[in-house]
């Protein structure tokens, strides 16, 4: 489910180094003190030509054939370019991914004609950072599965909870089986997307130039406490249509504040799942971008 529309959901993320594991909680109180409610975690997994983080609901079990898995993040090669896969299907209408890792999960606790598997529901591009180490990275989020109308007023995201039964017929009544081609997943080592007409679109908030500091700065009021260039603020783009006050809200935050401890905000139309998918893009080494 998306976030709230009126404010920043506040939640954090651990990071564990030594098994390349990260964590997200939801903060239980106002402070930036390590005590949450688990909500996700995501283990990362090297390929020969790209990187997956797996996300799931269990802290001890994240494994792509597990039930509790969620989704994956994906990599191409340089780190620079990533797609977001939703293992159900986001919203009516949605297209499957066919791939190696298109499965079937529990069959028997969903119907027969909807498959489970990698749904595309985002796509993230960072871009050379001329200010380089001095300045956050450059980022781009087409977010597939929303529309740009979501952040206006009266706007709506679309939610797997809207998906009726009623709609499954537009799904073969038998499985996805496994393809020996993975050409659709390899797709995003070229342009970002091409049609984004009409999907919302996420870029990093410009910093500004703190003159007594001497560094380029955003201001997270007091949510983030240690300079990374993986800390970034998010806001909608304003390439489908002139800007308006909607556009200035922050949308998603990432920030350091410990060396393995990290800030997540985020707000409607964006889930927790969505978000936490952006912010583990960040960890990922981008040597073609600084």
């Amino acid at each position: 489910m998306p976030g709230p529309r009126e404010n920043l959901l506040r939640c954090f993320i651990k990071r564990n180094r030594s098994t390349q594991t990260y964590y997200l909680f939801l903060s239980l109180t106002s402070t930036l003190a390590e005590d949450g409610k688990f909500l996700l975690a995501a283990r990362k997994c090297r390929r020969p030509t790209c990187t997956d983080y797996i996300i799931s609901l269990d802290a001890d079990d994240m494994s792509k054939g597990s039930n509790s898995y969620v989704g994956k993040l994906r990599s191409n090669f340089l780190g620079t370019k990533f797609t977001i896969y939703d293992s159900q299907l986001p919203h009516t209408g949605a297209k499957i991914m066919k791939s190696r890792s298109t499965r079937l999960v529990n069959l028997k606790q969903v119907s027969p004609k909807v498959p489970t598997g990698n749904y595309p529901v985002a796509h993230i591009s960072y871009e050379l950072n001329v200010l380089g180490s001095r300045g956050p990275r450059r980022m781009h989020c087409v977010m597939d599965s929303i529309p740009a109308t979501a952040i206006e007023p009266g706007g709506v995201a679309p939610t797997q909870t809207e998906f009726s039964l009623n709609n499954i017929d537009m799904f073969p009544s038998f499985p996805f089986f496994r393809s020996k081609s993975n050409r659709a997943e390899n797709s995003m080592s070229g342009p970002l997307v091409d049609q984004k007409d009409g999907m919302l679109v996420l870029k990093n908030k410009a910093p500004r130039w703190h003159e007594q500091l001497q560094c380029w700065c955003l201001n997270f009021h007091g949510r983030v406490t240690i300079a990374s260039v993986k800390n970034f603020q998010l806001v909608a783009s304003a390439e489908n249509g002139p800007a308006g006050p909607e556009h200035d809200k922050i949308i998603l935050q990432f920030g350091k504040v410990g060396k393995d401890l990290f800030t997540m905000d985020y707000r409607y139309p964006i889930s927790a799942f969505q978000a936490f998918a952006i912010c583990l893009s960040s960890f990922d080494t981008k040597i073609a971008c600084e």
